[in-house]
């Protein structure tokens, strides 16, 4: 399987987890948990459905663009640990309570950072 492949399969199940996370949020835990971690999960939805949808561009830039940019391959596995260490653990500590993953939830900020910025270079070192 191509990474560019990959990158928009994942995409595409972030997004479809993403849609029914935030209905299920929204409508069946809306009376479990508080106004606080409504809004940490709502987070997690929100950053989770934009990376998926950026997971789904990469997936198509690794493939037609420049397959051969070793900055742009890396943005998406970026974006995906992002994904499955931020939001991830903002679903879990919401859920949980388990305050242990409280120090996770940056690190798949730092992922997002750093992938936004490989996509960065790479467009600035497109020819064309």
């Amino acid at each position: 399987m191509r990474l560019g492949q990959f990158l928009i399969a994942v995409g595409a199940i972030f997004g479809a987890a993403g849609v029914g996370l935030g209905a299920w949020g929204a409508h069946g835990l809306s009376s479990y948990l508080g106004h606080e971690n409504t809004q940490s999960w709502d987070t997690a939805v929100l950053y989770q459905l934009i990376h998926a949808v950026m997971l789904v561009v990469l997936g198509i830039l690794v493939d037609h663009k420049q397959p051969s940019s070793g900055v742009l391959q890396a943005a998406g596995p970026l974006m995906v640990v992002g994904v499955m260490c931020f939001s991830g653990s903002l679903y879990g500590l919401t859920l949980t309570g388990a305050r242990w993953l409280g120090p996770i939830t940056p690190v798949g900020g730092a992922a997002f950072i750093a992938a936004w910025v490989l996509l960065a270079v790479a467009a600035l070192r497109w020819r064309g």
